[in-house]
């Protein structure tokens, strides 16, 4: 199945519960860390969520 890689661009500090949630399911910590997830609906959903906070590598 194809995959994107989600990198995380801004701090979580100050951003909801929901959002830090988010970013945890993603496997998301640090920023500049960089995680490779399977491209379904759903992660293209969260990555939705959490737009601001993260950016989609090629």
């Amino acid at each position: 199945m194809a995959t994107i890689k989600v990198k995380q661009i801004k701090s979580k500090i100050g951003a909801p519960i929901d959002q830090k949630r988010t970013l945890q399911a993603l496997g998301l910590r640090k920023i500049s860390q960089v995680v490779e997830v399977e491209d379904t609906p759903s992660i293209r959903g969260m990555v939705r969520k959490v737009h601001h906070l993260v950016t989609v590598v090629e």
